[in-house]
């Protein structure tokens, strides 16, 4: 049987690049993004029968909907990937930014409890499955400009931890990726250096080889895993002087 694999965020970036990975391995795939023309193109693209779904993580019953469609066409995935997320610049003393940091931490934060809720009762009675939480190593300390993003994936991290610790010895295993620098379309708005950059494909092959070992936790590159081990030992006055000169990304717009 060929495995299943439902996949948020899958309209470009690291989910479009996941889905061809997996798509290349003979998986069937359950898409879901909000842009459907090109959904629909990815879908063209691979190879074997895939299922599209074009709607927002944050509408819970639109994607309780999806899981339960995808679920009764191809059976209960073996890995689930809520890699859907939306980056933006903002700063809190700025009252219209208000909107982009609660679009922000609804998106990253709520859109993956409601991609997981409808898979975990069932994954956890066949003892076997896959929920694959995309994070940050933004999560790892507050990046200056940054402050949404950098708070969403940090409570993604321990999100993914609590849930990892309550399906312990379930059979279903919960895997946490922090990438680094990816080229996708929400980097390429960055205009400061992105050290050890990985192409998608590459990334996506990486994320792979975590997901199929039932890694608790990792960060890829394993560069920038090392990266973010030191930036947790920087003291405080140290980290703030180093960090109040880093680039920032630019406010007013959303990515995914």
């Amino acid at each position: 049987m060929p495995l299943r694999v439902f996949i948020t965020g899958a309209s470009s970036g690291i989910g479009a690049a996941l889905a061809r990975h997996y798509a290349a391995g003979g998986a069937t795939l359950g898409l879901v993004g909000r842009r459907r023309d090109a959904l629909d193109a990815l879908a063209r693209s691979l190879p074997g029968e895939h299922a599209v779904y074009c709607l927002d993580v944050a509408a819970t019953a639109a994607l309780a909907e999806a899981a339960a469609d995808f679920s009764g066409r191809f059976g209960l995935p073996d890995v689930v990937i809520a890699n859907a997320g939306v980056s933006v610049g903002t700063l809190t003393e700025e009252a219209g930014d208000l909107a982009a940091f609660e679009r922000v931490l609804r998106t990253n934060v709520l859109g993956m409890v409601a991609t997981f809720q409808p898979f975990v009762a069932p994954m956890r009675e066949r003892g076997q499955g896959r929920l694959v939480g995309i994070a940050s190593v933004a999560g790892i300390r507050g990046l200056p400009g940054a402050g949404a993003y950098s708070a969403s994936k940090a409570a993604v991290i321990a999100y993914l931890e609590s849930l990892r610790v309550e399906l312990h010895g379930s059979g279903v295993k919960v895997v946490t990726i922090a990438p680094g620098y990816i080229e996708t379309p929400m980097t390429a708005v960055n205009d400061y250096p992105m050290p050890f950059m990985l192409p998608a494909d590459e990334a996506a092959r990486r994320f792979a080889r975590a997901i199929d070992a039932g890694t608790g936790y990792t960060v890829i590159p394993w560069q920038m895993g090392v990266v973010a081990k030191l930036l947790r030992l920087l003291p405080n006055p140290l980290f703030d002087r180093v960090f109040a000169r880093a680039g920032r990304k630019p406010r007013g717009l959303l990515d995914t």
